[in-house]
């Protein structure tokens, strides 16, 4: 397979899908929105954007499977499978903040092969492929170059449903706080993680994860030069629900969060 050609159909995609939900966003109506579960929110956006998505990858790699946000497609142990997030950040999307992306993974025998992210409002399209660089719009990117803990700045993500461990976070917070140049919450761990990988964040870490919150953007990050493990130092990141991310100092933040988790 020719996963350079690939990727780059893939990014077509995403940015003719980001017309829609672009064009969507401009008039959204929030009598619209449908729960899912506790502060878990979906609208129509996000449904028929992943159809969209499914449609034109099956054109671009008809053997593969699908892990997706909303259940328009399944997958039974194929050797490829598409992991798709139609819209991360979907509660800034129905809330009118112009933080949203479209992410896609790839993986082969459960190993990822080619992330993309695209975020939607800035029109800036991250990816890359097995063997191959991290690039956004054509250019090569790679982590912040920055070593020391005390400069970096920091992403994370809030829980949102599932409180049991909010005193182990909000600990870490408070560390975090007052030993790096600060904490950014985008909404959008899709955007956290590419946003590591061309430099802006020195760093990235949240629990209560899904697949297709992290698999574009973390594959972009690694690619990119960085580090990902789990919260233990592990790689189930992708299935595990938690995720560090981060340049060369991303031990230093594993170091604080096994202190508080």
């Amino acid at each position: 397979m020719d996963l350079n050609q690939k990727t780059q159909e893939v990014v077509a995609l995403s940015r003719e899908v980001g017309k829609f939900i672009a064009k969507e966003a401009s008039a959204f109506d929030r009598s619209s929105i449908e729960l899912k579960g506790l502060n878990d929110l979906v609208s129509y956006v996000d449904k028929e954007a992943e159809k969209l998505l499914v449609k034109g990858l099956r054109d671009i790699l008809p053997q593969a499977g699908f892990v997706v946000e909303e259940a328009t497609a399944t997958h039974q142990d194929e050797e490829y499978i598409w992991i798709v997030d139609p819209l991360d950040g979907t509660t800034n999307f129905i809330h009118g903040l112009p933080v949203f992306a479209i992410s896609i993974a790839l993986m082969r025998h459960k190993a990822l092969v080619m992330g993309v992210v695209y975020e939607i409002n800035r029109d800036e399209c991250f990816y890359a492929h097995h063997e191959g660089k991290a690039y956004m719009n054509g250019q090569i990117i790679q982590v912040s170059p920055v070593k020391s803990l005390g400069e970096c700045l920091l992403a994370t993500g809030f829980p949102y449903y599932n409180f049991s461990k909010m005193q182990n976070y909000l600990d870490t917070l408070n560390t975090f706080m007052q030993q790096t140049h600060g904490l950014r919450r985008m909404g959008s761990a899709a955007i956290d993680l590419v946003y590591v990988a061309c430099g802006r964040f020195e760093g990235f870490f949240e629990y209560n994860l899904r697949p297709w919150d992290v698999a574009g953007g973390a594959f972009i990050v690694l690619q990119a030069g960085g580090t990902i493990t789990d919260f233990k130092g592990g790689n189930n990141y992708i299935f595990g629900k938690e995720l560090i991310a981060g340049n060369v100092a991303q031990p230093q933040m594993l170091e604080v969060i096994k202190k508080h988790w």
